[in-house]
């Protein structure tokens, strides 16, 4: 394929004729069918899929330290843990939070204080180029509130600057603006165990001498830990600081058993978590979760043999992978989401739909419905029956929108085993999905309306995190599977949604990812989601994504995109081509129908040339988003399944008798569609 470039390096838009010449018709038929027998050996015999979630070393050097907390080390895996972390560390001395990006100052210091807790010596020209790296970052005034909270656990941070995590908050209810049920899932989850830890402080100091003094630039001076306030002297910020002064003076009546609420405020966290232990991999499935909780119930005296400690400690490892000379750490697993990616990529690439992989894969997905009303209900109280799908193999208090869209695509393509079942399943899963429309049209991961900004001033909100704001890249994807359904733009919640999305377009025609990196993730799939829906494609504003995704296309004819864009926009569209943005950027401009698009081909020609022999493509780079500048992850099984997407929706819209044509497929069973849920 002949390709001719502009200056700048971007693809010239001189138009193509014609569609694949013979032989790369046949290139692209090979790489599909490459792909399928790829994904299909990855199967596991349970019927699901499941890529490993790659992170940088901040999970091994935790794991590390805590084992030094609890006296729990086991010398042989922390051999394994000094292997990674070193073979994570950047020429220049510190450690970055994703592949290519810059020195962090959390991920750098908890590097080395594992290291040091390990035996390291201070004076290893390693350890050196650590220490310079840190202090050069600020040092550890300027990490967050919750890598200081972990130090203070080892007395080399006082916790009288650690801003105060009351578990009284727990007890705030709906009446108050402000409530615990107002932030997000995740730091529900996190914050719980950490306010029990923050009522015990169970400091367990290391041997004597043992310090990071020489990690303060400028030596150790109690003023350089108080969090800064803001200049102006009425803000929430400068609220909330004098706040937590006030509660650092209420923990001293706390100490003494005198604090009005803090009995009562105890047990109702111990009560909730222990409560969310339950139907769940760990508390939430999340690491951060899990290891709170385990010092939590160690810090109220719970015996190292409980069933409550052994079992948490059991999902813990369980997130390990070790091997002969390494450690590497989940953040949490998969599988849901992997395996529903996998099954409509392996169906719209023209596996039967009752392929055994594929049927199997569905029966394991409608066996992990959950049919609980879990967290949800305090911020949807809409009267609709439970159900949605969770990320992980058994979260039950956490289903969310975006898996539950996800799976909910994947359930309408196959005819499972039980076709009676998959029905109701997918019935029930859309009612529920569609409550979750927030009030400016958008929908959110977890949660409804969850996006009080005042949350975001608390002084431990520092792990940007705090809320659960409505995207751009789930509401796209739920009025996809809207238009596969058949229902009409003009359905209020549509409409709405239709308005959000308008609202929410940059300038420059791209939109936000939050879920994915960045505004590639963003822009393909809206673009995508229009298409699904039946909107006119050549309406300016759509023209706009089209042409923004166009023009950051790469001379090698891959698209790619770097996690600095959640700091500076400026960086939009720019990074190395990736085989999973690629393929998003693709099935973006597949929308508007026009196989022959320049922009198309080539980067058809990219995925198809860049492939394995084996049916895989390499990706080193990180194209997940966790916390926006704060934890990203590397979805293994991106680098796979987006780019078979692509290449079957590419082939399909050079099918005109193709059932599915751009991913627009027809409704096998009209019948099955549900009434949409108002609010």
């Amino acid at each position: 394929m002949s390709v001719q470039f502009s200056e700048n390096g971007h693809a010239a838009s001189a138009p193509r004729t014609g569609l694949f010449p013979s032989f790369e018709s046949a290139a692209l038929e090979t790489a599909i069918a490459r792909s399928q027998q790829y994904l299909l050996s990855q199967q596991k015999p349970e019927g699901y899929w499941v890529g490993e979630l790659i992170v940088d070393v901040t999970l091994v050097a935790d794991t590390l330290a805590f084992y030094y907390w609890d006296r729990s080390v086991d010398k042989e895996w922390e051999r394994k843990a000094v292997n990674h972390i070193f073979s994570m560390q950047l020429p220049g001395g510190g450690w970055n939070i994703y592949h290519g990006g810059p020195a962090e100052v959390n991920a750098t210091i908890k590097a080395y204080l594992a290291l040091k807790l390990a035996g390291v010596s201070p004076t290893d020209p390693r350890m050196l180029r650590a220490r310079q790296t840190a202090r050069s970052l600020g040092g550890i005034t300027r990490m967050n509130t919750f890598s200081k909270l972990y130090l203070a656990l080892f007395g080399l941070f006082p916790w009288k600057y650690v801003p105060t995590i009351p578990c009284e908050v727990i007890l705030i209810g709906k009446w108050f603006y402000v409530n615990f049920n107002e932030m997000s899932s995740w730091s529900r989850s996190m914050l719980v165990p950490l306010s029990i830890i923050n009522h015990f402080k169970p400091t367990r100091n290391l041997k004597p001498g043992f310090n990071l003094d020489e990690l303060y630039p400028e030596g150790f001076h109690e003023r350089d830990l108080m969090l800064p306030r803001d200049p102006e002297r009425f803000t929430w910020r400068n609220f909330f600081l004098w706040l937590d002064g006030l509660h650092k003076f209420a923990e001293l009546f706390a100490q003494n058993n005198i604090h009005p609420f803090r009995k009562r405020a105890l047990r109702t966290a111990e009560q909730w978590m222990l409560e969310r232990f339950e139907g769940t991999d760990g508390l939430a499935a999340i690491f951060p979760a899990i290891l709170n909780s385990i010092i939590a119930l160690k810090a109220l005296g719970y015996p190292n043999d409980h069933p409550q400690v052994v079992k948490q400690t059991a999902e813990f490892k369980r997130l390990q992978h070790e091997t002969a000379d390494s450690v590497r750490i989940e953040p949490c697993f998969s599988p849901v989401w992997d395996s529903a990616i996998v099954t409509i990529a392996l169906h719209e690439s023209g596996l039967a739909s009752n392929h055994p992989a594929l049927v199997k894969c569905t029966d394991w997905l409608l066996d992990h419905e959950i049919r609980f009303r879990g967290d949800w209900r305090f911020k949807n109280t809409t009267d609709v029956e439970p159900s949605g799908w969770a990320f992980e193999f058994a979260n039950k208090w956490n289903p969310d929108v975006d898996d539950t869209a996800m799976v909910l695509m994947a359930l309408r393509k196959i005819p499972t085993s039980d076709p009676k079942r998959r029905d109701e399943a997918f019935r029930r899963g859309v009612n529920w999905m569609m409550t979750f429309q927030c009030k400016d049209g958008g929908w959110a991961s977890f949660d409804k309306d969850c996006t009080k900004g005042i949350l975001e001033k608390v002084p431990f909100a520092d792990h940007n995190a705090m809320l659960d704001p409505e995207c751009a890249d789930i509401t796209a994807r739920i009025l996809e599977l809207m238009g596969y359904e058949n229902i009409s733009r003009t359905h209020p919640q549509v409409l709405k949604a239709l308005e959000f999305l308008r609202e929410h377009q940059e300038p420059d025609g791209s939109w936000y990812g939050r879920w994915g990196v960045n505004y590639i993730y963003g822009t393909w799939q809206v673009l995508r989601g229009m298409r699904a829906l039946g909107m006119n494609m050549n309406e300016p504003w759509l023209l706009r994504g089209r042409a923004w995704l166009e023009g950051t296309q790469h001379a090698d004819g891959g698209w790619g995109e770097g996690c600095e864009t959640y700091d500076d926009p400026v960086f939009k569209g720019q990074g190395n081509s990736t085989a999973s943005q690629t393929a998003w950027a693709v099935m973006g401009l597949c929308a508007f129908g026009d196989p022959n698009l320049p922009s198309i081909q080539r980067g058809i020609e990219y995925l198809t040339m860049m492939q394995n022999t084996d049916g895989s493509w390499a990706e080193p780079e990180v194209t997940g988003t966790g916390f926006p500048r704060v934890f990203y992850l590397k979805y293994d099984i991106y680098r796979n399944a987006w780019p078979l997407l692509a290449l079957a929706t590419y082939r399909n819209l050079l099918t005109p008798s193709s059932p599915e044509r751009n991913g627009a497929a027809k409704t096998e069973s009209p019948s099955r569609a549900p009434a949409m849920a108002g609010r």
